[in-house]
């Protein structure tokens, strides 16, 4: 599954050769040079990771990083900053980063703690156990079988992955987009409504009452998340 990383950086230069080496090793990277757009973004997409600058316009990156974690506990938050003093390292390390960066940085430096922070990230989602409960529903990831509304049922391998998507990134909106990249493979979101037919599936086998779900619940305008208290 391709990682996804925000970029957030009002440096044009500094941008585009960061964002040219993370692609380069296989990210999917979507930049930002305004704080308040990289809010956002954050708010309504789906990330792996942030790399963050503190000296943006609108929002600085100190505001953002303790935004970000207050709604999510497990993304990695990069700080990459010419703000280099004793001060700012703490504050920064207070509002949640995992890692602060001093400019000028070392390129491949950069890179190695991405990668880290990533592979931190994949060792906890791959850590979920094969088989998941949510009310009186089971899924078992791996044989496809499913219990839902007292019935049982084989999913298809594409339902199973969808579910498996969702529920990873549990309570946080996924675009249409991304489910149908990560799923299907598709870089361009075709005028279907593959995924809206699948949503309306597992809410027949899941939810106790489809027309109000209490699991997979519709995002306006961006796409769907799952619930799961």
């Amino acid at each position: 599954m391709e990682k996804r990383i925000l970029l957030v950086e009002d440096e044009i230069t500094i941008q585009k050769v960061v964002k040219m080496n993370l692609e380069l090793e296989g990210y999917e990277v979507i930049v930002s040079a305004n704080g308040k757009d990289a809010l956002e973004l954050a708010k309504n997409q789906y990330f792996d990771l942030i790399v963050l600058d503190i000296m943006l316009p609108e929002v600085n990156g100190f505001e953002i990083c303790e935004q970000v974690r207050l709604n999510n506990k497990e993304i990695g938050i990069i700080i990459v900053s010419a703000k280099d003093n004793a001060e700012d390292r703490v504050l920064g390390l207070k509002m949640g980063a995992d890692d602060y960066l001093a400019k000028p940085f070392n390129l491949e430096e950069l890179l190695l703690r991405v990668e880290k922070l990533i592979s931190r990230r994949t060792k906890t989602e791959r850590a979920t156990s094969e088989v998941y409960q949510f009310g009186d529903n089971r899924i078992n990831f791996s044989s496809y079988e499913a219990h839902g509304n007292g019935k049982d049922l084989v999913l298809t391998k594409k339902e199973a992955q969808l579910l498996q998507l969702l529920i990873e990134r549990k309570n946080e909106a996924v675009s249409r987009e991304q489910i149908l990249k990560t799923v299907w493979g598709y870089d361009v979101f075709p005028a279907t409504r593959t995924i809206d037919n699948f949503l309306l599936s597992f809410r027949k086998y899941f939810e106790k009452d489809p027309k109000n779900p209490e699991f997979f619940k519709s995002v306006r305008g961006i796409g769907y998340k799952f619930t799961d208290k």
